[in-house]
């Protein structure tokens, strides 16, 4: 799919007219005290804290629309993931280098959630810009497309902005391997790329009331 200005354009239009009504929700959101980060401690188990298996090593993908690639558990794992970044890249900002981070071998973690990177099963975008225990830093324009996506996948992608420690950079799968929501959901996202490009990633209108209104109610059943 080749990425357009339009999209883009008609963001940062359409978010005019939403800053105002959600600013009050964002700044009690910000000025909350952040839950303070655990200190770093090793991750020994072998699965992550989602249930998947810890990867010695992950594939490589590019993420369309980018130059860059991220390293990711593969099958339908890769593709959730890989359309949570083209979102970002297309809707909130383009990607730059170092901005994404997949698979790591590095058992280091802040909190257990970050374990799911040894298992190539979490993106961390920007991770220095939204780190661990930080919480309150996306504009609310970008809050609407971030619970957009979380709402067209279906639970089947957490966000770390919604966590006890929250982390606004942090997306993992949160569903167990081979669970049907999974393939349901991976499933879509290859119609999409396979279709005449009208759909998906680049083709989406987070701010269309039809669309607030769902991630509305997804929230409030989450």
């Amino acid at each position: 799919m080749i990425k357009t200005d339009l999209s883009r354009r008609h963001f940062i239009g359409a978010s005019a007219g939403v800053v105002g009504a959600l600013t009050l929700t964002t700044v009690s959101e910000a000025a909350a005290a952040p839950a303070a980060p655990a200190a770093d401690r090793v991750w020994s188990k072998e699965r992550s804290t989602n249930g998947w298996q810890v990867l010695q090593r992950a594939e490589s993908f590019r993420i369309e629309g980018s130059d860059h690639t991220v390293r990711l558990a593969g099958g339908d794992a890769a593709t959730v993931l890989l359309h949570v970044a083209r979102r970002f890249n297309y809707e909130i900002d383009s990607l730059r280098s170092g901005d994404v981070h997949g698979w790591t071998d590095h058992r280091e973690v802040a909190a257990d959630y970050e374990s799911n990177h040894l298992s190539g099963t979490a993106l961390a975008i920007r991770p220095l810009a939204y780190p661990v225990g930080s919480k309150g830093n996306l504009y609310p324009n970008e809050l609407i497309v971030v619970r957009d996506i979380l709402t067209e996948l279906d639970g089947v992608v957490a966000w770390g902005g919604d966590f006890t420690t929250p982390k606004e950079s942090h997306f993992e799968i949160a569903v167990k391997p081979g669970h049907p929501r999974l393939k349901g959901v991976a499933r879509k996202i290859r119609g999409w790329e396979a279709g005449p490009g009208d759909e998906g990633a680049g083709a989406i209108d987070a701010f269309d009331p039809k669309r607030r209104s769902a991630a509305r109610a997804f929230r409030r059943r989450a």
